[in-house]
């Protein structure tokens, strides 16, 4: 990478990623740059959804001026003074700077970028009309199930559909995968990333009157109150039960990039192990969903992780039987709610 390239998809892309920036930083060369820029993209995009102090219509607005700049509309104005903080104002303010790389990418992968920022930015756009509004003496629910896979595959299904495409593009040792399969492996592990989210960020959005929990799944909630403890606790069960399924997929996935390819693997590996590692501490957190006690993998366990995914990603038989042992902690700690 050039200075300015890595000065934007190194520096700044870690000040504004947190822990996937290590996915992002292990990949190799030719596949960084387009999954880089694309998350990069991302989080300008979030920053704009998530502006406190402005209304949903005007985020609504600045969204699809963003939009329309990814999509090769110079007249469009991207608003900086959506960003509240430094990070954020900086990240806004390199959005120039970000577009004039898209513009030199080859042009399939430009197109791959813009269509999955495009697909992140219809579920950003989702949450901001869904929950217009929304209070926590007010809060609005996700009405199905089937809602809630749709959110799940706009927010983070098509980053999984969208790194296949990318990897099998630059990497030879892929093009003997059956690509739909494949496809359908990573947008199901995408979908358990988001769900794991949603579960850990459960206490905050309910603060905010955003629940992403299917009223389905809530039979004692009741129209006209407040959600309350007891309505989520019922929702937790089915939905660490879906994620752990969907994280099979996930490992499916991992296990079918070659020993070969170490960094693509690496790159995959790491957010299946957190994720796993998150689910055993949502089934553990006996005080689930308060905000002051969120469900957290501690700094020092993903250094961990990190250590022991160096020897261990060269060995079929060594890596599954970690992934194994993952699975059982996480099976095992939601065994009290139902989930096994």
């Amino acid at each position: 990478m050039t200075d300015r390239t890595d000065a934007l998809l190194g520096h700044l892309l870690k000040r504004v990623s947190r822990s996937f920036y290590l996915s992002l930083r292990v990949l190799p060369p030719g596949l960084r740059v387009p999954v880089s820029l694309a998350y990069l993209l991302a989080r300008a995009a979030d920053t704009i959804a998530d502006t406190q102090g402005t209304s949903e219509s005007e985020r609504l607005a600045r969204l699809t001026a963003l939009r329309e700049r990814i999509a090769g509309d110079e007249a469009a104005v991207i608003d900086v003074t959506a960003a509240l903080n430094p990070d954020e104002r900086t990240l806004l303010e390199a959005m120039p700077a970000a577009l004039q790389l898209l513009q030199r990418l080859d042009p399939v992968d430009a197109a791959a970028v813009r269509r999955v920022v495009s697909t992140l930015i219809d579920g950003m756009s989702f949450d901001l009309q869904h929950f217009a509004g929304a209070t926590a003496q007010a809060p609005i629910a996700l009405a199905s199930t089937d809602e809630l896979d749709r959110y799940t595959y706009l927010v983070a299904g098509c980053v999984g559909e969208f790194w296949t495409e990318m990897a099998m593009r630059h990497s030879p040792a892929l093009r003997h995968w059956n690509a739909p399969q494949m496809a359908a492996r990573g947008i199901d592990y995408g979908r358990a990333l988001q769900l794991t989210n949603v579960l850990r960020d459960c206490g905050d959005d309910l603060a905010a009157g955003r629940c992403y929990l299917p009223l389905p799944l809530m039979p004692a909630a009741v129209a006209g109150r407040p959600l309350r403890r007891d309505d989520a606790l019922t929702a937790r069960a089915p939905l660490l039960r879906l994620a752990l399924d969907r994280y099979r997929q996930g490992t499916a996935y991992v296990l079918a990039i070659p020993r070969s390819c170490v960094r693509l693997r690496l790159a995959s590996l790491w957010p299946l192990l957190i994720g796993l590692a998150t689910l055993r501490e949502l089934g553990r957190n006996a005080h689930w969903p308060d905000p002051a006690r969120r469900s957290k993998v501690g700094r020092g366990e993903v250094y961990r992780i990190v250590a022991r995914s160096i020897p261990a990603v060269l060995s079929n038989a060594a890596l599954s039987r970690w992934l194994d042992g993952a699975f059982r902690d996480a099976e095992a700690a939601c065994a009290g709610h139902s989930v096994c």
